[in-house]
């Protein structure tokens, strides 16, 4: 569970497909016998899809058939978005918040609201709250539930740290320490001592936001939903400042740097920090680094601030069978990932009772760091989204990538974060 539309891959290995695999057809319809079917799109590897398959197998309705839609895991895209052109959607199909925004917006998704305000064991209040909030429309419709939420934070090599003669990284940390870390580490031999996509790539705006929001600044935008503005203060502006400087210095890995082989890489010792997300782990216990590590929460200026940033299930508007599509949906979440992430914990869910399932696999493993930056993430009551979720942030997006990676090389100068702004703030007034 990479990013807000993919979920890392090849959670585990599990044998035996214990349910129908369809060809790709339109929403969920009566079969002959009377019975519902409820279909399900994934965008996991096979292996994945096996592993939830045999979960599913636990579902039990004798009026409720599920059948899961195959697609490559590469190519979900594409297909999405032929199957919501071609309105043949299935039940139930993973989605990003960004798609959950825009579909609703658009009409194209059951709202699940009404389903979701009561108290009972899938209510709003079930989930952790931060989802909740960021899944509901402008006018207060909920299009899909939220599953899985990424934390970032950054790993570190102990054993590179303790050469380096500087302290592991631990809850409450500076950004001025992971800056002065990235130098030493440099200078002792590492090509960068910080590897850091989040931040030089297409979201840095965003992630920089986390700087200026602990500092006591404003950050880059006021919402990625509906927003009215993006904004570079002063505080925000110094942030900027320093990242650049470490670019400059070779102690962090510029713009373009590419990050394909980034956890290998680390895995191998050749890379003592690297900034990413908590999917990592999985990984790491299938393939074990040479290196002793740990997963340490975002740096602090003043006040803890982080991101937020989830995974989803959505249905769309014409399901025929919302009641069947619902029960299978409260599965997916309550049980599936209980069953799913014990072998493999890629993600914490974000229904609440799940959640022990994948906690209980970290301390199982012995991953102590990776559960207490989680948990920490999770509770930061401060955070800002990694993205736009609108329709029109491509738009967005051409702006950033056409001044950030040069205003953090020095190609241009920092007074063009304004430059920056001003044009995203033209897209947005343009698309109030």
């Amino acid at each position: 569970m990479k990013r807000s539309t993919h979920v890392a891959g090849a959670l585990l290995t599990a044998g035996g497909l214990l349910l129908t695999t369809a060809a790709c057809g339109s929403s969920s319809g009566k079969e002959t016998d009377g019975k519902a079917t409820v279909t399900v799109m994934t965008w996991e590897s096979s292996a994945t899809n096996q592993a939830i398959d045999k979960a599913l197998a636990g579902f039990h309705d004798p009026n409720i058939t599920v059948k899961r839609i195959d697609t490559p895991n590469g190519n979900y895209s594409d297909k999405l978005a032929a199957l919501t052109q071609a309105k043949k959607l299935p039940d139930l199909f993973w989605c990003g918040n960004d798609t959950e925004q825009q579909y609703t917006s658009q009409g194209l998704l059951t709202d699940w609201a009404s389903r979701l305000s009561g108290s009972g064991d899938f209510g709003a209040g079930s989930f952790v709250s931060s989802t909740m909030k960021n899944w509901k429309t402008a006018d207060g419709k909920i299009g899909g539930v939220p599953s899985l939420m990424n934390t970032y934070g950054v790993w570190y090599d102990i054993d590179a740290f303790k050469a380096a003669g500087i302290a592991v990284p631990t809850s409450g940390w500076t950004w001025d320490q992971m800056f002065e870390a990235a130098s030493k580490l440099h200078q002792k031999g590492a090509k960068y001592g910080l590897v850091a996509d989040a931040m030089t790539g297409q979201d840095g705006p965003f992630t920089l936001s986390t700087y200026s929001l602990s500092a006591g600044g404003a950050p880059f935008t006021d919402s990625v939903h509906q927003p009215t503005k993006a904004t570079i203060d002063a505080t925000y502006t110094q942030g900027v400042s320093k990242l650049a400087a470490g670019i400059k210095s070779g102690a962090i890995a510029p713009p373009g740097y590419d990050v394909s082989n980034q956890q290998s890489l680390f895995a191998a010792g050749q890379i003592p920090m690297v900034w990413s997300g908590q999917w990592l782990a999985a990984g790491f216990l299938t393939d074990k680094p040479k290196i002793k590590y740990g997963f340490a929460p975002i740096p602090q200026a003043g006040k803890p601030a982080t991101l937020y940033d989830a995974v989803g299930i959505c249905t769309p508007s014409y399901t025929e069978n919302a009641d069947a599509t619902f029960k299978v949906l409260k599965y997916l979440d309550s049980t599936v990932w209980t069953k799913v992430l014990p072998d493999s914990p890629v993600a914490a869910p974000a229904y609440l009772s799940a959640q022990d399932a994948y906690f209980g696999a970290l301390d199982k493993a012995g991953l102590t760091t990776v559960a207490s930056t989680v948990k920490s993430e999770l509770n930061t009551p401060t955070s800002i989204g990694v993205r736009f979720t609108t329709q029109w942030a491509s738009q967005t997006s051409d702006l950033i990538t056409a001044y950030w990676p040069d205003i953090l090389q020095g190609k241009k100068p920092l007074t063009d974060l304004q430059t920056m702004t001003g044009k995203i703030n033209e897209v947005i007034k343009s698309n109030r």
